[in-house]
């Protein structure tokens, strides 16, 4: 069992658990009540209506958010030639091919994206067990299996996330701290509900969203009002 600091049980004395939030009173109150010395980063908790060991129900895409995450993406890409040339050009990480595999294979997972070239991703696909369950591995649906390195790079820079579905059917997507202004997580808050939405399986029936939560890094959650949320 978790032991809150005397900060934190103040601030969960204010929230109003027989009410749900609006997403922007939600924000507000985060931002008003913050339970951490550092900048806490904000981010969403979705509890989905889909049957998460259907392959045909499964959940996963990018969404950029306008205001980016205020965070430092690190990103890792493994490629030759022009293509790694490009990505060290556009600020990657670190850029290689077998010797990056190795260095993965023998665990270094200090990063938070992974590219990959197309004639790359044979050999890349051996260090899948790593990166897989981490949610780093490269995929062409989420842009991160392209010969152009360099867009992929200053795209996640700029502050394009995945998303994805976990085995228990949740998603949880950050989408900024708790220092930017308002209207700016209002906005991404609004890029991120209009993807989700967006991302809804052909074969899902019934409810799609059953819960969502506002939280910050250390904060408690905030219930979220489905009807603010449902496309």
């Amino acid at each position: 069992m978790a032991i809150h600091g005397k900060k934190y049980m103040a601030v969960i004395e204010k929230v109003e658990r027989a009410n749900d939030y609006s997403v922007e009173d939600a924000v507000a109150f985060l931002q008003e009540n913050p339970t951490a010395k550092f900048d806490e980063t904000i981010e969403f908790a979705f509890r989905m209506g889909v049957d998460p060991s259907k392959s045909d129900q499964a959940i996963r895409s990018t969404v950029a958010l306008p205001h980016g995450t205020g965070k430092d993406v690190r990103i890792i890409v493994f490629a030759t030639g022009d293509a790694a040339e490009a990505a060290r050009e556009a600020g990657a990480l670190e850029v290689g091919f077998e010797d990056l595999i190795k260095k993965v294979q023998d665990g270094w997972t200090d990063f938070d994206a992974a590219v990959a070239t197309p004639d790359a991703m044979k050999e890349v696909r051996k260090v899948a067990r790593v990166l897989g369950p981490r949610g780093l591995m490269p995929n062409p649906k989420t842009g991160t299996v392209t010969d152009d390195t360099a867009a992929a790079v200053n795209q996640l820079k700029a502050g394009r996330v995945e998303f994805r579905m976990d085995r228990n059917g949740n998603i949880a997507v950050p989408f900024g701290k708790l220092s930017f202004e308002k209207t700016a997580l209002m906005e991404n808050a609004k890029a991120i509900v209009d993807a989700i939405n967006g991302a809804r399986p052909a074969s899902a029936k019934g409810t799609y969203i059953k819960r969502c939560t506002i939280s910050s890094t250390m904060g408690p959650g905030l219930r979220v009002a489905l009807k603010e949320i449902s496309a």
